[in-house]
């Protein structure tokens, strides 16, 4: 029997950041608007110029809800389904050594010095995790704490933030 766990709610640190740079594309344009040049002829470079960087940061909002913020975790005897809105990756779980429950401080004991690459700070960080001590972490985290590491033997681990972390760990050991 399958048990699903969705992406963990956002902790106050990544809600916050979430919140503020949903402000950006309305401050670029209001900025534009302040600045906007008086002379009429100036109107349509103005305009492309404001409204542009505004609507592209918009689609990367877009872009990383859709295909970078997993929204569930799926658990069945065979695999680990992770689903995105536009796209599915499945872990065999042949492939999976164990799963555990960390916390920020045994997550630095287990990578060392690490840097994000991907998305970061809309809604959580997705994407590769570099360590130092592990090299490319897969991450889909939307908290910065409670994560779940899947060692995965030869293969990247991955480093997640499931609802339910605990009751994840178990359902991942419990076909073992």
């Amino acid at each position: 029997m399958a048990r699903e766990f969705r992406l963990a709610p956002m902790d106050r640190v990544i809600y916050w950041m979430t919140v503020a740079l949903f402000f950006l594309p309305v401050i670029m344009v209001v900025a534009g608007l302040v600045t906007a040049p008086r002379n009429p002829r100036m109107g349509v470079p103005w305009l492309a110029a404001t409204l542009g960087p505004a609507l592209l940061v918009s689609a990367t909002y877009v872009w990383i809800w859709l295909r970078f913020r997993p929204t569930r975790f799926v658990v069945h005897a065979d695999r680990i389904d992770v689903l995105w809105p536009l796209k599915r990756r499945t872990i065999p779980r042949a492939t999976i050594e164990k799963a555990s429950l960390i916390d920020r401080a045994e997550l630095q004991r287990l990578s060392g010095f690490g840097m994000r690459v991907g998305a970061g700070g809309l809604w959580g960080g997705f994407g590769w995790y570099w360590s130092a001590r592990r090299g490319i972490v897969q991450m889909y985290v939307s908290r910065l704490d409670q994560f779940v590491w899947v060692e995965r033997g030869a293969e990247r681990p991955w480093l997640i933030t499931p609802e339910s972390p605990e009751d994840f760990v178990r359902a991942v050991d419990a076909d073992r």
